[in-house]
């Protein structure tokens, strides 16, 4: 059974379809059958790839229901994803899962990520497709009419001119595999191209716009049929010059001409209100730990005057531990009464509250007046006296 991925009204004209049957696939395809399913080696195609390049911006182009988009918002390297289809309805009822969840603001990550959702046509320019690394085009074209086909490569290559394309096409030559097929895989399909036609419009489109384009695909065909090649074939376009700043001004639209459906900004580090939440509650985590250790070895020692030799052992293994990441005597923890104080340059040692801060002076910023210091504002500060009391 051909497990492969639904056109998913990846573009239309006047119309779009809202559900996709993927029993429609099934019921003409009794004997291929791809593992994993072919849309998931699509979308693994696309994920080794942003491995491969690293792209920060990335947009999909009939993008249908986010799927992709889904699994690329978890690459570390992207910070902007966008997707664009001409069917609304089918993207709002999967936007959700682009959502951030309650752990992506309890724990923020270190990068940025704004995930964006825009209802319109890839015959038609917009500014906000401008500046993207990689695009995407799964299983899109197949579905464009004679005139938006023709509109097409000046749309992406030419306006849009990401370093990166993708575009994933049927292979017509491997219908004859699939039970079934009359004409076209799927209805809404207005061509299936054979390899020579596909590799003939790709290469045309590389020549005009100065790009390289290198053609693969994913759907093996059975031992002994591999002149028919891949089920689904798929041309990857490099640019082969960087873009000049002349030629990214030229034709700019003036006017959006998409309806952005969705947006979703993740929390992150990178901005300051998440940066100090999250430095705060590390900085009062790593105080309470050592307090906890420095305490525990008080009580030991003091309990039980005839245990000091043994337990002597122990508080010199606590402060071999904090001479490894202190400089000065006078960074030690110490008890003062009814108070501990922890300095803050103790602290500051520990691996992830440097990487959180970067510097000192931003951890003594970030914690001003947000946590309680000593009088010079040196050391966090711990009333026990308190604490024995709720005890």
């Amino acid at each position: 059974m051909w497990s492969g991925k639904r056109g998913g009204a990846r573009q239309g004209t006047e119309h779009c379809q809202n559900t996709m049957d993927k029993n429609f696939q099934e019921e003409f395809t009794q004997i291929i059958k791809f593992e994993p399913p072919l849309y998931k080696q699509r979308y693994q195609f696309v994920k080794d790839l942003v491995e491969k390049y690293k792209p920060k911006k990335v947009a999909d182009l009939g993008c249908a229901d986010c799927s992709l988009l889904w699994m690329l918002k978890f690459c570390r390297c992207i910070e902007v994803l966008a997707g664009l289809d001409i069917c609304a309805n089918i993207m709002k009822e999967k936007m959700h899962t682009l959502s951030p969840l309650p752990v992506d603001y309890f724990q923020p990550s270190e990068r940025s990520l704004t995930v964006t959702l825009h209802h319109g046509s890839v015959a038609h320019k917009d500014p906000c497709m401008l500046g993207f690394d990689l695009v995407t085009c799964l299983e899109l074209i197949e579905h464009l009419e004679e005139s938006e086909l023709k509109k097409f490569p000046e749309v992406v290559f030419g306006f849009m001119a990401p370093r990166i394309v993708v575009i994933s096409t049927p292979n017509c030559e491997f219908n004859a595999l699939l039970p079934g097929v009359k004409l076209y895989r799927h209805p809404d399909h207005k061509f299936e191209w054979s390899q020579a036609q596909f590799q003939s419009w790709a290469l045309e489109i590389a020549r005009c716009y100065d790009y390289s384009v290198e053609f693969t695909g994913v759907g093996q065909p059975p031992t002994g049929m591999e002149k028919i090649g891949f089920c689904t074939q798929i041309g990857v376009f490099v640019r082969k010059y960087p873009q000049t700043g002349e030629s990214v001004q030229s034709e700019k639209p003036t006017e959006a001409v998409y309806k952005t459906v969705f947006k979703a900004v993740y929390p992150s580090l990178k901005d300051e209100k998440y940066l100090q939440n999250a430095v705060i509650r590390e900085v009062v985590f790593t105080a309470q730990i050592i307090k906890h250790r420095l305490m525990s070895k008080r009580e030991e020692y003091s309990d039980d005057p005839e245990r000091k030799s043994r337990s002597q052992s122990s508080m010199d293994c606590f402060s071999d531990y904090l001479e490894k990441l202190v400089v000065e005597k006078n960074m030690e923890p110490f008890v003062s009464g009814n108070e501990v104080y922890v300095p803050l340059a103790t602290i500051f040692s520990f691996p992830k509250v440097k990487r959180l801060c970067g510097t000192f002076e931003k951890l003594c910023k970030l914690i001003a007046g947000k946590v309680t210091l000593s009088s010079d504002g040196s050391a966090v500060m711990f009333n026990i006296e308190h604490e024995n009391e709720e005890n």
